[in-house]
């Protein structure tokens, strides 16, 4: 009996879980000895042509059973894997030879890592747009901003979520680089110094020509000159670093959709039939904005456990990581994809209750504008100082009341009767003008959204394919 992976059925696309699969995993291994054997034919090792071709028509006949009973016997995967696919085909036993079992495994993976980023950045370039898009939309509703879970000032919905946008957009540019740059081991031997596959092709120009004809083959740009038996695990570290990066600016966004939604400012989507709570009807939940926390969660953990093998490698390496990287990699990507296509069937289906907003927006207007009425009051002599004093000791006194009592504050007539303001003649009607001019209130909000929508613009633009997907249908 074995168990189900929940990260991979539950919220993980087929996409991803086509690449991590048995049959994924096998198929890509397979591709990768092809791959090997041409350069092999091309350098001058006698492999016949049709024994090549017999491994090419067999690639695709996978049964992992069938494969599992022959590792009963050797207790060893790699050469089980090898076993099955020479019976298979019915051809000579060119398989693998020069080879170890990282250059099949550890190539793979890398295959798997460059094909599987590949998916989740084309993905962020949707999310790009999305929050784009989501911006422009709700760049008219003034809400108040709050720091400390407090009403501070007064912002835009749309610039709330450009805080987003702008976090995804700084981290993007180094993972579309480290795609790029991604490097592939190479056929490297047991200890890194090639020396078998050396005796096979029986020269140094013909062993790095190999290596130069499966990377272009399998679409790499570089390949490591010096690793020892694997390549170094601070790749992977690397690589869960930049997702966990990129998640952030989800769980941002999320955080305050959880937020926003508990004072009914804002929606996630609740759809017909939906469930809240299966013990207060009453409810309207996130529990989509909540998945996109707990899976960030989940990626910090996968984050922390490469952590504990980079920098681990001993000598010219060994398999202690092997456990580690099996659980972690794909975990890590099925938790990156679900996220993805959680945050982005939210951005499709959120919504906002301008009526609340402006509710509570104004109940707390004359707080959120006491920074221009500070202004205000130095404009007219007023020491910057006693100004503040002034507007602390009654603002508080009428928040303190409002808590106590219910009772509606009345701020702008309390400033006015004070001395500090009245002595210089800043009574209740130039108070009101103050709070009244959202253009002063609202600083540079719009022009900042702007500057993010016009960075969006750049990616989505250069990358239009991807910035098109839309998510499939969640749970």
């Amino acid at each position: 009996m074995s168990n189900r992976n929940v990260l991979s059925e539950r919220y993980s696309s087929p996409e991803i879980n086509r690449i991590f699969s048995p049959e994924g995993t096998i198929l890509a291994e397979r591709d990768l000895w092809i791959s090997i054997m041409k350069a092999q034919k091309e350098l001058g090792f006698g492999i016949p042509a049709e024994d090549i071709e017999k491994f090419e028509r067999a690639k695709n006949d996978i049964d992992s059973e069938r494969i599992r009973k022959i590792e009963i016997i050797t207790k060893h995967d790699v050469k089980a894997r090898i076993q099955d696919f020479v019976n298979i085909s019915g051809a000579g036993e060119y398989l693998h030879l020069g080879m170890t079992s990282k250059d099949l495994t550890d190539n793979t993976e890398q295959m798997q890592i460059r094909d599987a980023s590949r998916i989740i950045f084309g993905k962020n370039i949707s999310a790009v747009r999305h929050l784009s898009e989501k911006a422009q939309e709700y760049e008219g509703i003034i809400l108040a901003a709050r720091t400390h879970t407090q009403p501070a000032q007064v912002t835009l919905l749309g610039r709330r979520i450009s805080m987003s946008a702008e976090e995804l957009l700084k981290h993007l540019g180094p993972f579309e680089r480290f795609i790029e740059d991604y490097p592939l081991r190479g056929i490297k031997g047991a200890v890194g110094t090639q020396s078998d596959m050396l005796k096979i092709l029986g020269s140094r120009e013909k062993v790095e020509g190999l290596e130069r004809i499966v990377a272009e083959y399998l679409g790499f740009k570089t390949v490591l000159s010096s690793p020892g038996q694997v390549y170094p695990r601070s790749f992977d570290l690397a690589l869960a670093s930049h997702l966990v990066n990129l998640s952030a600016a989800y769980e941002n966004f999320t955080n305050n959709i959880r937020l926003m939604a508990g004072f009914e400012l804002v929606t996630e989507g609740f759809e017909e039939g939906q469930v809240g709570s299966s013990a207060m009807p009453h409810k309207i939940n996130t529990p989509h904005s909540e998945r996109v926390k707990g899976l960030g969660n989940v990626m910090k953990g996968y984050q922390d456990m490469l952590s504990r093998i980079s920098g681990e490698q001993w000598q010219e390496g060994d398999v202690s990581d092997s456990v580690v990287r099996r659980v972690a990699i794909p975990d890590l990507f099925y938790s990156a994809d679900g996220q993805l296509e959680t945050v982005l069937n939210i951005f499709n289906k959120m919504g906002a209750y301008p009526a609340v907003i402006r509710k509570e927006l104004m109940t707390y207007l004359p707080f959120l504008a006491t920074g221009q009425i500070l202004a205000e009051a130095i404009s007219r002599g007023i020491g910057r100082e006693d100004a503040h004093a002034a507007i602390r000791r009654n603002t508080v006194a009428e928040s303190l009341m409002r808590r106590a009592t219910g009772e509606t504050p009345k701020v702008l007539e309390k400033l006015a009767a004070d001395p500090v303001f009245s002595n210089k003649g800043i009574g209740r009607d130039i108070l009101i003008q103050v709070v009244s001019k959202w253009e002063d209130l609202l600083g540079s909000a719009k022009q900042q959204i702007e500057k993010v929508v016009k960075e969006s613009k750049y990616w989505t633009d250069k990358y239009s394919k991807e910035a098109s997907y839309e998510p499939r249908e969640i749970l």
